[in-house]
């Protein structure tokens, strides 16, 4: 093996994201990585429906170029990410064994070809590194007997790498040490959230515009799937409690919590309550620069990270969060980066809410700035080479 750890890389991935596609092409470009991607799924580069959103799309950011990929044909009668069937490529360790992996780097476990990849790899000898983050936040750790899978899933890895804070003590929880634990941040695409160039600012002001949204006034932005476990109903409800002049709340996006949020709205006032529909990649530059406090309220388990708030805050758009949004204890501090409300107590989310709509904003840039110079392409690049080259020392 190689002493500085193996540069053939195969990646295997469920389908292309507008978050790991542009990292892949960083990679290509800023490393000696010979990097392959094993896509299981066309979506995002097709139009699908994504049953959350309510609506059918393909993202329209190039999501495949800059870097070699291949699709593996999904034989799964019902294709997709909401169970374990759903990723069903029987072909796929034939293509992982033709192309002669040194490593190979798995997004996640739950779904069946996950499952044969790590017994391929194991027979083969080829060492395995895990990207997850799950946390525990919010909940408490599993019992000794029902940890018992994962701990002895996490075994077959030779390294972890790790995207924050909370899925840190997630692993560490499940037994993985810490020598096996890589820091690989989350991050995205700094070229599309970029505060500097004037167009997106341009368009920002011109959707101000557009929806009768004057220059002074304070906009709070949602911006996601409108359903439950996000909390949006719950965030209009503070707002309307709150009936602060001079502010408004934007809602972007779809899903099935739609009708009801629309109907609770017709309480406020004119003017104060706005709805965007599902905006694609390309357009959310605009949408958070059209705010000025990002919310996103998740509660339970369901936001494991949260990317939406690295989009935000490298724009310069402090954020309102719960405390079980999975990005929260490494991005969000309370009173420097934005505000964090406790998931289950809506006075909480009013009273934190009222903060951000009253604080002096500028003091809010730098530290912004300063905290996500280190959730970048760059710094989660660093966290993989270093779990490659612990293969270099180390028997998977």
């Amino acid at each position: 093996m190689n002493p500085a750890g193996p540069r053939r890389l195969a990646v295997v991935l469920s389908h292309p994201t507008q978050y790991y596609s542009p990292w892949f092409r960083w990679l290509q470009a800023h490393t000696g990585l010979q990097l392959r991607v094993f896509y299981l799924w066309e979506f995002g580069v097709t139009v699908q429906r994504d049953p959350k959103f309510q609506t059918e799309f393909k993202w329209d950011v190039d999501l495949l170029s800059g870097y070699e990929s291949e699709f593996v044909p999904n034989q799964s009668r019902r294709p997709g990410t909401e169970h374990f069937g759903g990723l069903r490529n029987p072909a796929l360790t034939a293509r992982l064994g033709a192309w002669r992996p040194e490593a190979v780097l798995l997004f996640g476990y739950a779904y069946a070809s996950h499952l044969q990849v790590i017994g391929w790899a194991r027979r083969h000898g080829v060492p395995l590194i895990f990207r997850g983050d799950s946390h525990f936040i919010g909940r408490p750790a599993p019992a000794w007997w029902r940890a018992l899978p994962l701990r002895f899933l996490y075994r077959q890895f030779a390294a972890v790498t790790y995207v924050g804070q909370a899925n840190r003590d997630y692993f560490t929880t499940l037994g993985v040490p810490s020598a096996r634990l890589f820091f690989a941040p989350h991050a995205v695409d700094q070229a599309l959230f970029d505060p500097a160039p004037a167009a997106p600012r341009a368009a920002a002001a011109a959707l101000r515009g557009e929806l009768g949204i004057a220059p002074a006034t304070r906009v709070v932005l949602f911006a996601g799937k409108f359903i439950a476990a996000k909390q949006p109903q719950e965030l209009l409800a503070a707002f309307l409690a709150l009936n602060r002049p001079g502010t408004a709340l934007v809602l972007a996006g779809d899903g099935p919590e739609s009708g009801r949020l629309r109907e609770t709205a017709r309480q406020a006032p004119a003017g104060r309550i706005h709805f965007l529909p599902f905006a694609n990649q390309s357009e959310m530059p605009a949408r958070y620069l059209l705010a000025d406090i990002f919310a996103l309220p998740s509660r339970g388990q369901y936001e494991t990270w949260g990317l939406a708030v690295n989009e935000a805050m490298h724009l310069g758009v402090p954020c309102l969060v719960s405390d079980r949004v999975g990005c929260q204890p490494d991005l969000v501090t309370d009173g420097e980066t934005g505000w964090v409300f406790r998931a289950d107590d809506p006075a909480d989310l009013r009273a934190q809410l009222d903060q951000a709509l009253g604080a002096d904003l500028t003091a809010f840039q730098p530290r912004l700035a300063g905290r996500m110079a280190g959730y970048t392409f760059a710094a989660a690049t660093r966290g993989l080479e270093q779990a490659l080259a612990s293969l270099g020392r180390t028997n998977p």
